[in-house]
């Protein structure tokens, strides 16, 4: 495990060790998060080994930026969606949206971060990497790197040291269904408003 700064030798290092299936620990714009390539399976199922976290649990994506997001999906963003994403992206807003052409109902979680060094890192790894927070299940998410490295930095192969995260609170998640529909899954620092289902 190495630990390494939040510059531009960090970002080569950190997305060199991403794109050869390796685990990270990288800042956010809410909490630390623990990132691995969503193409190599085994990576991300480190992070759910590593997290202790229960496998029918699913763990969400960050994007560079809607294109990626929307290419992620297969696509464009549904109508709702991109409403809501010219709102909440980039920023502490977790969209749940369905996967264009999936044989069965498939959803994806995918978010923008409001930090230009981690949309800079998810950009060099093809534009999005699976991320969950630092922490172990159940556990306060940390909110800087000693607190990270503490909890999973240790089996992680390398972390990514840029302070105190400015948010400090995990995102807010909403799930837009291929109807448009909208539903609170988590409540969090973006508000939507009245009227949405719970």
């Amino acid at each position: 495990m190495k630990i390494v700064a939040c510059d531009e030798a960090g970002l080569a290092e950190v997305a060199s060790v991403l794109n050869a299936g390796g685990v990270a620990v990288i800042p956010t714009d809410t909490v630390y998060g623990l990132a691995a390539h969503p193409d190599f399976p085994e990576a991300v199922s480190r992070l759910y080994t590593i997290k202790g976290r229960e496998a029918r649990k699913p763990i969400a994506l960050l994007a560079s930026d809607t294109a990626a997001a929307a290419r992620f999906l297969g696509g464009e963003l549904p109508p709702g969606a991109r409403t809501l994403a010219m709102r909440g992206w980039p920023g502490a807003l977790t969209l749940v949206l369905p996967v264009q052409g999936s044989a069965e109902e498939q959803y994806e979680g995918l978010r923008v971060p409001d930090h230009d060094w981690t949309r800079r890192l998810l950009a060099a790894c093809g534009g999005v990497l699976r991320v969950t927070s630092a922490n172990l299940s159940g556990q306060r998410a940390a909110t800087d790197a000693p607190s990270a490295l503490a909890e999973v930095g240790l089996s992680a192969d390398i972390v990514v040291d840029d302070g105190i995260s400015p948010g400090g609170v995990a995102s807010t998640v909403l799930k837009i269904d291929g109807e448009g529909a909208c539903t609170v899954l988590r409540e969090g620092p973006f508000k939507l408003g009245p009227g949405v289902e719970r």
